[in-house]
């Protein structure tokens, strides 16, 4: 089958999942933060398979990220403290953009601030630009102000979403959420009823790391977010509960899942689980062909299966 250009038939099965109305060829994305702006993985696999790639964190304006160290491997996982280091928005969609679009998959550009008229001042520019959604990362856990922030509570979040939304009208909006809030469905709930179009989650956990050495935390900022395979059976949960509380909306929105995706298995668990799409991320540091492995796994699933679409998948 081919839809506006886009192949979405892969060895005689249809693996398109259609999101706030963006069509992607397949439910893998390459989640933001690990992928960079897409080009940067181009000579090694073939980029064009994927079903969308989520940009790099972005702030209005450039940002040299944190001191110090920024990564430190756990036994089953990764901490990172990059602190959100980009170009600025103005610099991507002049520079980044126009390449990303030639690759092929969806365009998400995930954006994040201190401030509230941060998130707003880069919505304003990405709404009038190529990009084909926008996610709006209110739960980074390794930035001194805003970042996660927003996310913990549901009226400050709330009141964020609405911000952008109101300036935003022409991109669908993924609202990416912070497992560290106190009451996730609260704010996810505040988040949907505000303009949000989806919600993808789990971001990193808030973590540390002590070097035995120097006998000092390994951070700057001491804490920093958890990433890897030790996340995902709590990530996991999270989604499952999550669809619990938003299947009954009247708007409801679908959860893209995230957290500690590393194979195949790994992946059709979140769809079961009731998500609509996937992103890999720390997985692809260490094995950058996971992504269209797992896209490869989820064609011969559903052949195997005698599946039509990737909803079947679901056990929801």
């Amino acid at each position: 089958m081919t839809e506006n250009g886009i192949q979405t038939t892969e060895n005689g099965v249809d693996t398109a999942v259609t999101m706030a109305g963006v069509r992607f060829r397949n439910p893998v994305i390459a989640a933001s933060g690990t992928f960079g702006f897409g080009n940067e993985y181009s000579g090694i696999i073939d980029v064009s398979q994927l079903g969308g790639i989520c940009t790099k964190g972005l702030t209005f304006t450039p940002r040299q990220g944190n001191k110090g160290r920024r990564l430190w491997e756990t036994s089953s996982g990764l901490l990172n403290s990059i602190g959100l280091e980009n170009p600025g928005v103005p610099y991507f969609i002049e520079n980044e953009l126009p390449r990303m679009k030639q690759l092929g998959p969806v365009i998400i550009a995930n954006i994040s601030g201190e401030m509230a008229q941060d998130y707003i001042s880069g919505a304003v520019l990405l709404n009038n630009s190529d990009v084909d959604m926008v996610e709006l990362n209110i739960s980074c856990p390794n930035v001194k102000a805003g970042g996660m922030a927003f996310g913990l509570d549901p009226g400050t979040a709330a009141a964020l979403v609405a911000a952008v939304r109101r300036v935003c009208s022409k991109k669908p909006l993924i609202v990416k959420l912070s497992p560290n809030a106190p009451s996730l469905g609260s704010v996810a709930l505040a988040c949907i009823n505000a303009g949000a179009d989806a919600l993808s989650l789990v971001n990193t956990f808030k973590a540390m790391a002590i070097d035995t050495v120097s006998r000092k935390p390994v951070f700057d900022n001491i804490s920093a977010g958890l990433s890897g395979l030790a996340i995902k059976p709590v990530a996991l949960r999270m989604v499952w509960e999550l669809y619990d509380t938003v299947k009954n909306m009247q708007s409801k929105a679908p959860i893209i899942g995230i957290g500690g995706i590393s194979s195949v298995q790994d992946a059709l668990e979140f769809l079961m689980a009731g998500a609509a799409a996937v992103q890999v991320g720390s997985a692809t540091f260490s094995h950058p062909a996971a992504m269209t492995e797992i896209i490869g796994g989820i064609q011969q699933y559903m052949k195997t299966n005698g599946m039509k679409s990737v909803s079947q998948i679901s056990i929801r």
